[in-house]
């Protein structure tokens, strides 16, 4: 009975947290460092830290993530810029202190949660990313020509995140595919609400391409065909009824981004934007203010950093530094706003570890793919998008980013575990 009373007073708690957690992230940047530094002290309040220890030791997963911070955090022995390469790591400590507040045994710390109380979490952030969704459209409503036009500029929409449009994208397609899952397992219990969670995803379909960040469209899209290809290799099911409904998705998916360019101006204009701004990036071509160019650059400029210290790289504290005497020695004619860091992890790691950060960040992103799961098709889906994110973007070395991207995974992980609910239940932390 004591261990019963516990084990429900440890899990309300985890709960609560995590709830205030997802709040935060699209509330307040302070509430969200005060709640994750709450959620990792609590989750060491209990006697079995020694076995918790030893499981984030024997966890790929965990261990792996953890590694996207110490690798940044050995370059400080040979980063010579110590106030940039202190305020990197710092940025990164979630990657080391979340998967070390989830790891332990069945039953304890975050698997005390409950069958519904993961479900709960689940509709709460679809709640959240909704509400997120129609606050923008509140703001693009009001001002729709304007922000039509800027999209012809390689602008966007006002969004949550401090603006973070690339990261709030990213949310947005975590939102569909979960919403999706919890429809397809809702249906026989309540035709009602697995509905209402369709219509979500549609619509949060809809906004993304209302938002138009490529990012989220081409993450989404990922996900579309891999969830097609699934239907047509793997779902079993009668071949009469299931066939026309796999070919109506597929239909739909090939459709849904040429019915988007004619009716969607936001979306219309991105796509004029990108091929106006394609003859630059492919022949890295300097044009002031055009972002995609620029990123080739500067993808240019973080291989040849690595190809100048491949053993070491150049220490994360001097990237930048290295990066903008390179584009001075190559691309004079840059204005300071162009300067920007190499646009992708791999990059990142490459330049600031060389070799070895490359292919050691290269396996950490393959880790995922080959830990099992309660449903391999979410869990690889996720993975696949966030892998993604990172060839073209660097949202490791932003606070949402970083945030974002270890606790979605870590999340998902702990709630996709293949424990029996009874075994979880029957395990306490002693």
């Amino acid at each position: 009975m004591q261990n019963k009373s516990h084990h429900t007073w440890r899990s309300n708690i985890i709960f609560a947290l995590i709830v205030i957690m997802m709040a935060a992230l699209f509330l307040s940047r302070a509430l969200l460092s005060v709640s994750m530094i709450a959620f990792v002290t609590f989750s060491f309040f209990h006697t079995g830290i020694k076995r918790q220890l030893s499981h984030f030791i024997s966890s790929p997963l965990l261990w792996g993530m953890s590694l996207l911070f110490f690798i940044p955090f050995l370059s400080g022995l040979w980063s010579e810029d110590k106030k940039e390469w202190a305020e990197i790591v710092l940025i990164k400590l979630p990657l080391l202190f979340l998967p070390l507040a989830v790891a332990g045994h069945p039953g304890s710390n975050c698997n005390q949660l409950q069958k519904k109380q993961w479900e709960r979490l689940g509709y709460f952030f679809i709640l959240l990313v909704t509400a997120a969704t129609c606050w923008c459209m509140f703001h693009y409503v009001s001002n729709a020509t304007v922000i039509n036009e800027s999209y012809l500029r390689a602008k966007s929409m006002l969004t949550p995140l401090e603006n973070d449009h690339v990261r709030f994208s990213w949310l947005v397609c975590v939102g569909i595919l979960l919403a999706g899952w919890l429809c397809s397992i809702k249906r026989k219990e309540s035709k009602l609400f697995s509905c209402l969670l369709a219509i979500v995803a549609f619509w949060l379909i809809i906004f993304l391409h209302i938002l138009a960040a490529r990012t989220g469209l081409i993450s989404f899209y990922i996900m579309a065909t891999g969830t097609v290809g699934w239907l047509f290799f793997k779902k079993p099911g009668p071949i009469a009824v299931a066939g026309y409904y796999r070919l109506a998705i597929l239909m739909v998916v090939i459709a849904l981004p040429f019915v988007a360019y004619k009716v969607i101006p936001t979306f219309q204009n991105r796509v004029k934007y990108f091929l106006y701004d394609k003859e630059f990036f492919e022949k890295a071509n300097y044009l002031p203010g055009s972002t995609d160019g620029v990123r080739i650059i500067s993808l240019k400029a973080g291989w040849k950093l690595m190809q100048e210290q491949p053993l070491t790289g150049t220490g994360f504290g001097d990237i930048l530094l290295n990066t903008k005497k390179w584009y001075g020695a190559y691309y004079p004619q840059m204005i300071e706003e162009d300067k920007i860091l190499p646009s992708s992890e791999w990059m990142m790691y490459g330049a600031g570890c060389g070799w070895p950060g490359f292919i050691l960040f290269s396996l950490v992103m393959l880790i995922p793919f080959f830990i099992k799961t309660s449903n391999n098709l979410l869990w690889w889906l996720l993975n696949s998008t966030a892998a993604f994110s990172f060839l073209f973007d660097i949202g490791l070395e932003v606070q949402f980013g970083v945030f974002i991207y270890a606790f979605i995974i870590l999340w998902w992980w702990k709630w996709l575990e293949p424990f029996p609910l009874s075994a979880l239940e029957k395990v306490t932390d002693g």
